[in-house]
């Protein structure tokens, strides 16, 4: 078999392995959102999925596992929606409000799911949990997703507490988010209105944050993000 024969096996091989990756995951958010996690094993995965046990632990050594491809894969339906709007818009304030009303959007298929996952993930020692390290990679790439938001808006930023900000949108984000979760109003209309009152506060205090007379307090915050992570390296 020549090289290019061999390059294009190989990438049969792999894009049908994707494929088979991406119906497993597709299987098991159907089974989590009608049975609930608990009621869900990997067997009846693997057979809504029309594959073999042995190949559904090949690609997901848990349902833990399975969970973490749907958080990426929910960051990433949210990614192709927030580049367009990042693309279009400058002001930061509509920015992060359709984004976080995005988030919403690509979420609320899987409402009564997450209301029944969150028992695991508010485990400290959950994989779920999404301050654990198991879910250090989702984390970051929608830290990422806001460091992106913040860049290239109009707002100008001091540098040092600019570094700190994507984290600690992240965590206004897993507010809303948590709200949410508890939300059981037509259409989440408290969970939109929070996200409107909400942001405007958050873009006022970052605008703020670049006035002098603010500089002990932009301090204060610093030395207080870094004492926390030396406790959580500590760990």
């Amino acid at each position: 078999m020549s090289q290019a024969e061999q390059d294009t096996a190989s990438t049969a091989k792999t894009t049908k392995g994707e494929q088979t990756r991406s119906r497993i995951v597709e299987s098991a958010m159907h089974l989590f959102r009608d049975l609930g996690y608990d009621a869900t094993t990997m067997r009846a995965v693997a057979k809504e999925a029309g594959v073999s046990v042995g190949n559904a632990y090949y690609y997901f050594a848990s349902k833990e596992h399975l969970l973490q491809a749907y958080y990426h894969e929910v960051h990433a339906s949210h990614e192709v929606v927030a580049e367009e709007i990042i693309e279009n818009e400058r002001d930061l304030l509509t920015r992060l409000r359709r984004i976080l009303y995005a988030k919403l959007d690509v979420i609320e298929p899987y409402h009564r799911f997450s209301g029944l996952l969150f028992k695991s993930a508010a485990d400290p020692k959950s994989p779920l949990n999404p301050f654990h390290e198991e879910s250090r990679a989702a984390r970051e790439e929608s830290t990422k997703l806001f460091a992106r938001v913040l860049d290239g808006s109009k707002i100008k930023i001091p540098q040092d507490i600019g570094a700190e900000l994507p984290d600690l949108l992240w965590m206004y984000n897993m507010g809303i988010v948590l709200y949410w979760l508890h939300d059981d109003s037509e259409g989440r209309a408290r969970t939109r209105r929070l996200v409107d009152h909400t942001s405007e506060i958050v873009v006022r205090i970052i605008k703020l944050l670049a006035n002098p007379l603010l500089r002990p307090l932009r301090k204060s915050t610093l030395r207080l993000l870094k004492e926390l992570r030396d406790i959580e390296g500590a760990r």
